[in-house]
């Protein structure tokens, strides 16, 4: 990817959303009489803003409530609590009939090109039903419409008669971006939307939002779990672990000056592109535990590396660490995130044993 560096957002003025306190659970049910036995924390308190004309990514393991928190925000998914007001509306409380207007202004690319187009559609019909359900009724201005959209994404206008079999991966996913641009909207979801796509193709359609944002002055919540990616597309990061974020700066900061262990961990497995150079990766023991038994505390305390340097602190497992500003735009949630230095964690990488570096990083 040689395209130019995404400019840098200044998070001045009012976000065009606002995001405090948002959790989604699942109930779990069970037995005989289907009673609730457990619940899911997918996503449990997030706060972030998005400002106007800034991208901001998620990033983290699969599993984290990336997705869930997107479509959360849009209220594809109804949240359990909290606060999301978008242009200074409150999306939570707002009725189904008014909700329905305001999606002119919030779309989303979802990760799959090939299960999120029906296949018993002509593309004409797929991108334009957003258009009627917003009470576009004249055929001809709605095709129209359709067309220019197909047009501003790189495809020709005559598709529109297509179905979606006769499309490759990567021309499914602008079919994608077309139909969450007809609608003219200020924000867009966009859930991994590149994932799924080849590598020399994932840079066209990454080039093509970029060139989207600039020419109809989008403001992207972009979701994936490809750091290379994050750092290509995005102004800033928040990094989710298990139903939380854990950090959240400017792309720059966050990469070069990374203060929690977890996002240490992520950025130390990004491959190098020289094959002579072979950098230790600094590896996570044990998995990710479940979302249905979130530890108490801090969440990543299971698998931290600076806690089991420090000596296993008890505060780490009784009292949860809050997302506090450490600098101009950076905000951490750990309790010792001042005793991260270099040296720490080169001598934990230093500490690995063979086996688990070998696993981590083979040959």
């Amino acid at each position: 990817m040689t395209a130019e560096t995404p400019q840098s957002i200044s998070p001045a003025g009012a976000p065009l959303l606002h995001v405090k306190g948002l959790k989604k659970h699942f109930p779990i049910h069970g037995g005989i009489l289907k009673r609730q036995v457990a619940t899911v924390y997918a996503v449990d308190g997030v706060d972030f803003d998005v400002f106007p004309g800034e991208v901001f990514s998620l990033v983290g393991e699969s599993g984290c409530g990336k997705t869930t928190l997107g479509r959360s925000v849009l209220r594809l998914t109804e949240p359990t609590a909290g606060e999301v007001q978008f242009d200074g509306t409150d999306i939570i409380g707002l009725p189904v009939d008014e909700l329905r207007r305001l999606r002119r202004q919030m779309q989303i690319i979802f990760q799959d090109p090939f299960g999120s187009l029906n296949p018993r559609m002509p593309i004409s019909d797929i991108i334009g039903e957003g258009l009627l359900a917003q009470g576009l009724t004249d055929r001809k201005a709605r095709d129209k419409k359709v067309e220019d959209a197909l047009e501003t994404v790189g495809l020709r206008r005559e598709y529109t008669r297509r179905y979606p079999h006769e499309f490759s991966g990567g021309q499914r996913q602008r079919i994608g971006v077309a139909r969450a641009l007809a609608l003219e909207p200020k924000f867009i979801v966009c859930d991994e939307p590149v994932s799924a796509l080849d590598v020399s193709i994932q840079s066209q359609v990454l080039n093509l939002l970029l060139d989207l944002r600039r020419d109809f002055n989008l403001t992207y919540l972009f979701i994936s779990h490809n750091l290379s990616v994050i750092q290509y597309f995005s102004d800033r990061v928040g990094v989710m672990y298990l139903g939380k974020i854990m950090e959240v700066g400017t792309v720059d900061d966050l990469y070069r000056n990374a203060r929690h262990p977890y996002t240490i961990a992520l950025l130390s497995a990004i491959p190098d592109p020289d094959p002579r150079r072979r950098q230790k990766r600094l590896v996570l023991k044990g998995d990710v535990p479940s979302p249905v038994a979130p530890p108490p505390g801090c969440r990543f305390s299971t698998r931290c590396w600076l806690r089991e340097q420090l000596g296993n602190p008890e505060r780490c497992t009784t009292e949860e660490p809050e997302l506090r500003v450490i600098s101009t735009g950076h905000r951490v949630a750990c309790h010792f995130e001042d005793r991260i230095t270099a040296t720490t964690v080169a001598d934990r990488v230093a500490a690995q044993s063979v086996i688990d570096t070998a696993i981590a990083a083979p040959v």
